[in-house]
């Protein structure tokens, strides 16, 4: 008897299963979609219901001939792709394609036998509902690019585009910096008194809160000048005493998005990095010769929810490793509201399976997010970090001030994880304060006066847009990747020290779709369209009435912007370099590759040049060549004048210094407030000796 049929997506996927079933079923790979939406055209019946008119995806005529064979031969198909919208939509196309041959759906958010053992004893029906929000997005998003797109086209250049998530993160960039060019810089001074108790010499640090039972605001010299002489006079006296527990509660495990943050704070991946390699960690690896399997579950998924059976393998793995001072209570962690509780947050498949014992068998960038998805599930499950936090508030006359400290009393989960903050606060070290008593004096040692500017708001990274995308309801967690490489592919923005800075044709599309496409551009909307197709997929609405009440309003809009915008004509950006052919001034140009030199006579001379920019330093390789500013899909980055001969690269700006510890070459990293810090090229190594303006 013919062995039964799996279908999954990719051939990684396909060879992990086979290996996990011994072989006792037949195993084949789609290769993701094999349907889609043509390329040449709008491909969507608008005056009938919005029905999609799916093609075969160009290149895949073989493959599809071949899963058709494959149906006639078997008599059981189990349908596997990935357990979201896309996998599902991929399930009802190869459904329909293999008509007459009986199909079960099965979901693995692990890869792994016990889980292939559950999913083949209890197939499914495809998820209609799920099918129908995925075509609901696959049709919206079409409608708004193959119809904005053409306009931009035609009022703007050639090249452009315009997306129903992409153009929302670009003006979410957009402003942000005309936050920044709006905003003025106002001085103001703080003000530290360092004191000592009268019965030891243990100092400690406290701040100026109040002056007269008012909040200060120093803005002058003159004025803290004034306030330092006149506590120079003054007795200093313990006013108040307040010394408590606190509780810090570990984070929940990684949704996609949270992963995706953590990984370019504490890794300094690019989110579609970040997706890749979680990807290859689902589908499986092998383990040596006799194991391949899946290590972390699906990566795409907004739930933070763990099966009760990860939950109790992974107390007493953290009993037997740790203690059971360390094993936390049952915590239920909070999804947002549309999440699915029956997904699961991204964890490993097996918690014993350690990063240490799996190291030989991954890639660098393999064990690194691994570890990191280890630890932070493993956390997660772990008892609370108990602090003792003290209060002291001291007077001075009519001057408070106030001294906190902490003491850890019990680290419990931050043993071995603590989460990173999107940018790089200012060195501070949380001291204890000495035991003191309420009416007890003391002594002042110094008294400093530290002048302050106030910083405008921080560009997005790509960490701090993704949070920002999330917390505004825009798009989902898969979508972000796509995104964030479109907007710079379409040079709608650029990225400089891994922060985002708008371009001026992004400022240009941004304006021009504010303006005449509120809906479209209005954070709001464009959540509550996210919403929408949430409730497509869960049943509450139909997907051809949501698409129906969509495109009224946006076809009006559409229909008068077609009148009523102008032809906007570019100006070239003129520079200093001179044409090498005729003399001429050359200009900055764009085209889907990125910027480039080109002589200002064109047509007349048609010379162009790739846009170089020195930066006064020799390559560390010591090659001869020097360090220069290049760029990339991805942003600018620095490399070697002499490339392809040198392979010098870093996205962050090299130094004249070099490690103390490993003797490569020292960079410069963003801090937050403008500033930045040096540290060594090579992560691993990650010196640090000090910051700079």
């Amino acid at each position: 008897m013919k062995k039964p049929l799996i279908i999954v997506e990719s051939p990684a996927k396909a060879r992990t299963i086979t290996k996990l079933l011994k072989n006792k079923y037949d195993v084949m790979a789609s290769m993701g979609h094999v349907r889609d939406l043509p390329k040449s055209r709008l491909g969507v019946n608008i005056e009938n219901d919005f029905q999609p008119d799916y093609i075969n995806i160009k290149g895949k005529g073989p493959l599809i001939k071949q899963i058709k064979a494959e149906g006639k031969k078997h008599e059981k198909i189990f349908l596997a792709p990935d357990p979201d919208r896309e996998g599902e939509a991929i399930a009802w196309h190869l459904k329909n394609l293999l008509d007459g041959t009986e199909t079960h759906r099965i979901y693995l958010h692990e890869i792994t036998a016990d889980a292939l053992k559950e999913a083949l004893a209890h197939p499914a029906d495809i998820d209609i509902n799920k099918v129908n929000a995925q075509q609901a997005r696959r049709v919206l998003d079409r409608l708004v690019g193959y119809k904005l797109s053409p306009l931009l086209w035609e009022k703007v250049q050639r090249g452009l585009s315009a997306g129903r998530v992409q153009s929302v993160a670009v003006k979410l960039i957009c402003d942000r910096e005309k936050e920044i060019q709006a905003f003025t810089s106002e001085e103001y001074w703080s003000v530290s008194a360092y004191l000592t108790p009268l019965h030891d010499n243990h100092e400690f640090k406290s701040e100026l809160l109040q002056i007269d039972g008012e909040k200060i605001s120093i803005t002058n010299k003159e004025k803290v000048d004034a306030i330092v002489s006149d506590l120079n006079t003054k007795t200093f006296i313990v006013e108040k005493l307040v010394q408590k527990e606190q509780n810090r509660t570990p984070y929940a495990p990684f949704i996609t998005s949270t992963m995706q943050q953590e990984a370019s704070r504490k890794l300094g991946f690019r989110v579609a990095r970040t997706m890749k390699i979680a990807q290859e960690l689902y589908e499986g690896l092998d383990l040596g010769p006799e194991e391949s399997v899946g290590l972390i579950t699906y990566m795409r998924t907004d739930s933070v929810n763990i099966s009760q059976g990860a939950k109790d393998e992974a107390k007493k793995f953290i009993a037997e490793k740790y203690g059971k001072e360390f094993v936390g209570p049952d915590r239920k962690y909070k999804s947002r509201a549309s999440a699915q509780e029956a997904h699961e947050a991204i964890r490993p498949t097996d918690v014993r399976r350690t990063p240490e014992s799996v190291e030989k068998y991954l890639s660098v960038d393999q064990l690194k997010l691994y570890k990191l998805v280890w630890l932070r599930f493993v956390a997660s499950q772990m008892a609370n970090c108990v602090l003792d936090i003290k209060s002291v508030d001291i007077k001075a006359d009519n001057y408070l001030f106030r001294a906190t400290g902490q003491k850890v009393k019990f680290a419990g989960f931050t043993t071995i994880y603590e989460e990173s903050t999107d940018d790089l606060p200012e060195e501070e070290v949380k001291e204890e304060i000495p035991n003191l008593t309420e009416n007890e004096k003391l002594n002042l040692n110094k008294l400093d006066p530290i002048q302050h500017f106030t910083q405008p708001p921080p560009r997005y990274n790509e960490a701090t847009l993704i949070k920002a995308l999330e917390e505004k309801g825009i798009g989902r967690p898969s979508t972000y990747a796509p995104t964030i490489s479109t907007i710079q592919a379409r040079e709608y923005v650029t990225l400089e020290n891994k922060r985002f800075t708008p371009t001026k044709i992004g400022f240009v599309v941004t304006d021009i779709l504010t303006q005449n496409f509120t809906e479209i551009m209005d954070i709001d909307f464009t959540a509550q369209m996210e919403e929408k197709l949430d409730k497509i997929e869960e049943g509450d609405a139909g997907w051809i009435d949501t698409l129906r009440n969509f495109y009224k309003n946006f076809e009006e809009a559409l229909n008068k912007a077609q009148a009523g915008i102008e032809k906007i004509t570019m100006e070239a950006e003129v520079t200093d370099q001179i044409c090498p052919k005729c003399s001429a001034p050359m200009v900055i140009k764009s085209s889907r590759f990125g910027k480039f030199l080109a002589c200002s006579k064109y047509p007349e001379c048609k010379t162009t040049k790739s846009i170089v920019k020195e930066i006064g330093l020799p390559c560390p390789n010591k090659c001869g060549g020097n360090v220069i500013t290049r760029r990339s899909k991805k942003g600018s980055f620095y490399g070697c004048s002499n490339y392809p001969n040198c392979n010098f690269v870093t996205w962050y700006r090299p130094t004249d210094k070099n490690c103390e510890r490993c003797g490569k070459v020292m960079v410069l990293k963003p801090r937050k407030g403008g500033k930045f810090y040096m540290a060594c090229i090579d992560q691993e190594c990650g010196k640090k000796p000090g910051t700079s303006n």
